[in-house]
């Protein structure tokens, strides 16, 4: 497996440090196994145990509590005898642990994530190690606490282990029982792609993931839903296994292996049609979903989260940035679907089974999606070239926080809609 993904925060400027992250499959010996099996005990019990008592302390006193006094703490756990084992593995992975939850809580108070939550055993484990903790040598990862190098596996032609200088170095073992080795490094930003004069619209939907303003459909694959049914099997037998035995092991890893084959197809998939988005226009203008609202229907939420909206918008931002194209987000208000792209009229409501619809002011029959993809890229080039254009400029921006209504004001009138 091969992944090469943007890591952490990153400036995009040509000829700036940019982190990005080679994610490698590993192959630990069983000497190996072990410690690192200890360190994730060990990262988990110290993240379980800083989260209970910075919780209890903020109901009970409404004192937050500080990185420093988690590492104070941390330090005591280590010196008494029923926490002592904490010193047997490398202490920067419980470091890091501690600097993760700091950054989580600051996340949660800022209201740009959730509060935290406990790690449990049956998740996905990881170790995160900085450079005084692990050395790089001839292509050759050695550990802190290990006596030998860690076996991976190297796929990137486009850089040369020999030459890597990795800040950080994440360990980690998947549900499946799959190990990986994540290089975190600071590299030179490339010079962008060459400047092409195209522009798009994306319009994002469940039959198609998208459609665009210049008629290509692409097909929503599906991923989950094709393997719904070998899902289903594998997890009522793992329901009908007993607690703790062996069989209930054998059939927690069957679903966990079916769950990674959708994922990584899902993901090759967008990585696949972002990338040739990426590449075909100079400007990309898409709509700002509110993803986390709508995955709430409880009929539409399997289906919204196997598209991976969220994914897909990612994915285009770093790739843009890198590529040095325009993205423009279109806020969640504008009506697109709604507008005619032809002459701007506005209907007054345009039910979701309303597939094509006639405009009642130019007569001309739309495809819902089609003409809605064709707005967006008219309000996109709005914002591009600083000018008022066929569509509403205060409706959209470059990324950020959506407006709580559309500036669009026209005068409504029902449509003659067909399904």
């Amino acid at each position: 497996m091969r992944i090469a993904a943007p890591f952490g925060r990153r400036n995009t400027r040509y000829g700036r440090d940019v982190r990005t992250a080679y994610k490698c499959r590993a192959y630990p010996t069983p000497d190996q196994v072990e410690l690192l099996n200890r360190t994730f005990g060990c990262v988990r019990l110290v993240w379980n145990k800083t989260l209970a008592g910075r919780s209890h302390r903020y109901r009970v006193k409404g004192v937050r509590t500080s990185y420093r006094e988690t590492d104070a703490a941390l330090t005591g756990w280590k010196r008494s005898e029923e926490l002592g084992f904490l010193s047997e593995v490398s202490s920067v992975p419980l470091q890091q642990t501690l600097r993760h939850q700091h950054t989580a809580f600051r996340n949660f108070f800022a209201g740009r994530a959730r509060y935290p939550r406990f790690k449990t055993r049956a998740g996905r484990q990881s170790a995160h190690y900085t450079r005084s903790a692990f050395r790089v040598r001839d292509g050759a990862l050695t550990l802190a606490r290990t006596t030998e190098p860690l076996r991976f596996v190297w796929s990137f032609d486009e850089a040369s282990l020999v030459t890597l200088d990795p800040t950080m170095v994440v360990i980690s073992r998947e549900p499946d029982g799959r190990w990986y080795v994540t290089f975190a490094v600071d590299i030179t930003a490339t010079a962008p792609l060459d400047t092409t004069t195209g522009a798009i619209g994306v319009d994002l939907g469940l039959t198609h993931l998208l459609v665009t303003s210049d008629g290509e459909r692409i097909a929503n694959p599906r991923h989950l839903a094709r393997k719904a049914r070998n899902l289903a099997r594998y997890q009522r037998r793992l329901a009908r296994c007993r607690q703790g035995s062996r069989n209930r092991r054998k059939a927690t890893l069957k679903v966990a292996r079916a769950h990674r084959k959708v994922r990584n197809a899902r993901r090759d998939f967008l990585h696949r049609t972002t990338t040739a988005l990426v590449r075909s226009a100079q400007t990309i203008a898409i709509e700002d979903l509110n993803v986390a609202g709508m995955v709430r229907s409880r009929s539409l939420a399997r289906a919204i989260s196997d598209a991976s909206w969220g994914e897909l918008r990612r994915q285009l931002e770093y790739k843009c940035d890198r590529a040095g194209r325009a993205l423009v987000v279109i806020d969640r208000w504008f009506p697109s679907s709604k507008t005619c792209s032809t002459c701007g009229w506005r209907l007054a409501d345009l039910a979701l089974s309303t597939r094509h619809w006639t405009c009642p002011g130019c007569r001309t029959r739309h495809d819902r999606d089609l003409n809605a993809a064709k707005n967006i890229l008219a309000a996109g080039l709005a914002v591009v070239r600083d000018v008022p254009g066929d569509a509403c400029g205060a409706d959209v921006r470059r990324r950020g926080s959506s407006l709580p209504l559309s500036a669009t004001k026209q005068e409504v009138r029902a449509a003659r809609h067909s399904g």
